[in-house]
């Protein structure tokens, strides 16, 4: 199972140097699993950057994964991570995602590098 990080879509849709990293992880849609907030995080950059339509499209893609709500269990599992590793809300609540869904969290967000579960690919 994936979890792909919100910085790690923008690089996807951006077609980045990391894309071909993070390709695999996102086109294997059985076993993409999309955190609510990365929907909200992509929308609302894709949205700023080149408009509405090209957000929704984003959307759609990342909506062939299994779409995942924030749940008690899983925001509290967030917090304890956010003391342990000092990380911000956002990052912390993906990491409790894919922990809680026994995936790794493929990520370009150096917040990640070296943190058990995650597959940190440094920006280029």
């Amino acid at each position: 199972m994936n979890v792909v990080d919100s910085s790690a879509w923008l690089e996807y849709f951006a077609d980045g140097p990391n894309a071909p990293e993070f390709a695999k992880a996102i086109e294997t849609t059985r076993s993409l699993i999309v955190p609510t907030l990365s929907l909200f995080e992509v929308f609302k950059r894709i949205a700023q950057q080149r408009g509405d339509d090209d957000a929704l499209r984003a959307i759609a893609v990342m909506e062939q994964g299994k779409v995942v709500d924030l749940d008690r269990a899983t925001a509290l599992a967030a917090a304890r991570l956010s003391i342990d590793h000092r990380l911000a809300m956002a990052d912390s609540i993906m990491l409790a995602t894919a922990q809680r869904n026994g995936a790794i969290l493929w990520t370009q967000d150096a917040d990640f590098r070296g943190l058990p579960g995650a597959r940190f690919f440094a920006k280029r």
